[in-house]
């Protein structure tokens, strides 16, 4: 597991947004960096789910988040321009970015792929990720030392037979994500890495791997140093770098 011990305050007055923030690893992401101080933008396409981390944080005593919801799938470059507004008048900044929602799609033979699944999987994976950051970059700019997080997955690092859209989507993500870090390289405050989770207990694995015994898996919250690492200050010099949460 990656060995990294946050402090209590690590993320105390920061601002991070996490995508697909209703279930698994967003939502462990967004109670991990909530008990460690940061106000939370939580965005996912169920509202029910976000409503009930949102409560769950505000039981807890930890800074009040942001509910957003927002539907990858189908939202335009507008959607992601009115968030952006939004959050700049309510925050005027934003200290971290995780792109964890991601959409598995099917798994067979690339030949037998319908084009409207390898559609979906690209739009969710790929093309959100990409128009997210884009309308996010004046207010990552805003923040005194932003991290941008892209989750990857051993797939997009080295391809593997049956992953179809999903390996591909992933390598795009590597893709991003290298070339967004050499951009902002001396140029900017901003770092960029990718972490994959590895074999972690949630519902995309299980539908993955369905003989899996989940109990083999650990839980999202067992990964979460390596989030709190890259999206705290101890990280400011780590940048384009494929990390692994396991």
């Amino acid at each position: 597991m990656f060995d990294y011990t946050a402090p209590a305050d690590l993320l105390k007055d920061r601002v991070i947004l996490i995508t697909g923030a209703g279930d698994g690893i967003g939502r462990a992401c967004a109670l991990s960096c909530a008990a460690h101080g940061a106000t939370v933008v939580l965005v996912g396409r169920t509202l029910s789910k976000l409503e009930a981390v949102y409560d769950e944080i505000e039981a807890a005593g930890h800074p009040r988040p942001a509910l957003c919801p927002l539907n990858l799938e189908t939202a335009l470059e507008k959607d992601y321009e009115d968030l952006a507004d939004q959050l700049f008048d309510t925050f005027g900044k934003l200290d971290g970015l995780v792109h964890n929602a991601a959409e598995l799609g099917p798994r067979t033979l690339l030949d037998t792929v319908k084009a409207d699944a390898w559609l979906k999987v690209m739009q969710i994976n790929v093309n959100a990720p990409f128009l997210l950051t884009k309308t996010m970059m004046p207010l990552l700019r805003a923040a005194p030392d932003a991290s941008v997080v892209l989750l990857s997955s051993s797939v997009g690092r080295k391809g593997r037979a049956y992953w179809g859209p999903y390996a591909v989507s992933k390598f795009a993500v590597e893709g991003l994500m290298q070339t967004l870090a050499d951009e902002q390289d001396g140029t900017s405050e901003i770092r960029v890495n990718s972490l994959n989770p590895g074999a972690t207990r949630t519902k995309m694995r299980a539908k993955a791997y369905p003989n899996e015994p989940a109990e083999t898996n650990p839980e999202p919250s067992a990964i979460m140093p390596a989030f709190l690492y890259l999206l705290g200050p101890d990280s400011r010099s780590t940048n384009g770098q494929a990390l692994d949460a396991q």
